[in-house]
This record gives C-alpha cells, structure tokens and sequence, in this order.
C-alpha cells in the first residue's frame, strides 16, 4: 500500500508539473499574439503582406500620412477619409492613426473603382511645418494618366520578379534588378519625390516618386541618394546609386497603383 501510495503521489505530481507548464506555455502564445497585433510588429513581420485594415500606427518623428499609407500599403486619401484628416493632411508625432475602415470609407472607396477623383493626390512635401508640430502634405494637379511613359530604372538582370501569394520571403511587391554597387538608378518616369530616407524597414534607403494622382514609384536599397523631397524629376534623371542586399548589388522597384503594389513588368518596355 505504501509503494501505491508513492506511485499515486508521482503522478499527482507529474500531472502539476504538466498543467504548469502547459499554463505558462499558454501565457506566452497570449503575449505574443498581443504584442503581433500591434501595428509595428505586424510591419516587422516579413511574412505578413499589406495591405493592413487593422490596428493603429503612432506617427513618429519625420513621418508623413505619405509614408504611413505606403508602409501598410493603403492609399493615401483611404487613410486621410478614414482618419477624418482633410486636407493639407497635417500629422504630428505622437497622433494615433487609425488603420481600420469603416463601412462609409468602404463604400467610398467602391463607388470610386474605375474613376478619377479630383480631390487632392497623393503628394507630400515632409520639410513643411506650422508652428503646432503638424506635418503637412501639400496637394498638387494631377497628371493625365495616359502621360506617363515608363522607362527602366537600370538596366539589368532580373534577380527576383513580382509575387504577392505566398509567404515569407518569396513574397515581392516589385522586382528586383541586379548590377554592380554604384551603378546609376535612374527615375523611371517623371514626377516629384515624395520620400527619401531609410525609415522604412525592408527597403534601405528608399526614394518614392508620385508621378500622378494614382501612380507612385521606388527605388529601394540605395547606396547613395541625389534627390530630396519636393524635388521634381524629369524622366531619366539620375536619382541615386545602386547598393546592396545581403550580399547582391540590386534595385528593388516598385510601382504602385491607388497605393496597391502592381507588376512592374506590365508598365516598362522591353528591353
């Protein structure tokens, strides 16, 4: 009886030490999955592909409603509709933007599928500022669509093409063109910078062209940078030097559409 009575005091103690340790292990699923919904984790993760229509972002120091869409992917005027910003889109450090969409901004955003607005496009220039800390984005007269004429932004092998399905990092929202380090990268269209910096996570340093209402373009992992924002561009113009990722001098480019990533191939010429 006493030897049963051992065994049972065993397996008592085994299970507590198995429903222990499945209680802490839950504890640590629920803080990681916390700490995932949060906007900037979600940003690190390179597995989780924008566009994000959850959560919130804090505006931090030199940040622009400009860059915040294109770092979740979303289009400029969406995210000022659904923020309740009107124009000239001031932000500040510290102002919480909201990344949800309501119902309104999603009918908004359907009924205007195939046209073009005439509000204000997606342009920036970060330098300005009032004197209450706000950022401002300043609106300028689009383009006819129709007048963009895509050029190469080097003239390269193509190391890696689109792909947004998927997971990790086989998913691309551009190409990647390779070369050699110091090689020019040119503007694959005209336009007006309206980023230049390493702020966001993933690219390098990274030039972003608004070429009309609805088309953008970048050129990421830069080894140097010739441009500043609210510069305007002619097609062709020298923009930058090639640098690096990991190991391989490339380009990474991208074009977007109304904030959506497309198929850079579909838009340049042959080679």
């Amino acid at each position: 009886m006493h030897l049963q009575a051992f065994i049972t005091v065993k397996m008592n103690s085994a299970d507590k030490v198995r429903l222990f340790l499945g209680f802490v292990t839950k504890c640590i699923l629920l803080i990681i999955l916390l700490s995932a919904c949060t906007s900037k984790n979600i940003y690190n993760n390179k597995a989780f592909n924008p566009p994000v229509y959850f959560g919130t972002h804090v505006v931090e120091k030199d940040e622009t409603l400009f860059s915040i869409a294109w770092r979740y992917g979303r289009g400029f005027k969406e995210l000022a509709s659904a923020n309740n910003i009107p124009a000239p889109y001031l932000i500040k450090p510290g102002q919480i933007i909201k990344l949800e969409v309501s119902e309104q901004v999603y009918r908004k955003r359907d009924h205007s599928v195939g046209k073009t607005a005439s509000v204000a496009p997606n342009v920036t220039e970060r330098k300005q500022k009032s004197n209450s800390g706000y950022k401002k984005t300043t609106p300028k007269k689009p383009n006819n669509l129709k007048n963009i004429k895509w050029q190469w932004p080097h003239v390269g092998p193509i190391l890696a093409k689109y792909k947004t399905q998927g997971s990790g990092h086989s998913i691309n929202k551009g190409i990647d063109i390779g070369g050699r380090v110091g090689d020019s990268i040119f503007a694959a269209a005209s336009g007006e910078v309206v980023y230049a910096g390493d702020g966001l996570l993933g690219y390098g340093n990274l030039i972003i062209i608004n070429h009309n209402q609805r088309y953008l373009s970048a050129y990421g992992h830069n080894r140097a940078i010739f441009v500043k924002e609210g510069e305007k561009l002619n097609a062709g113009q020298k923009i930058a030097e090639m640098g690096k990722k990991t190991q391989r001098a490339i380009v990474h480019f991208e074009i977007r559409r109304d904030g959506q990533p497309v198929d850079p191939m579909r838009y340049l010429p042959n080679k």
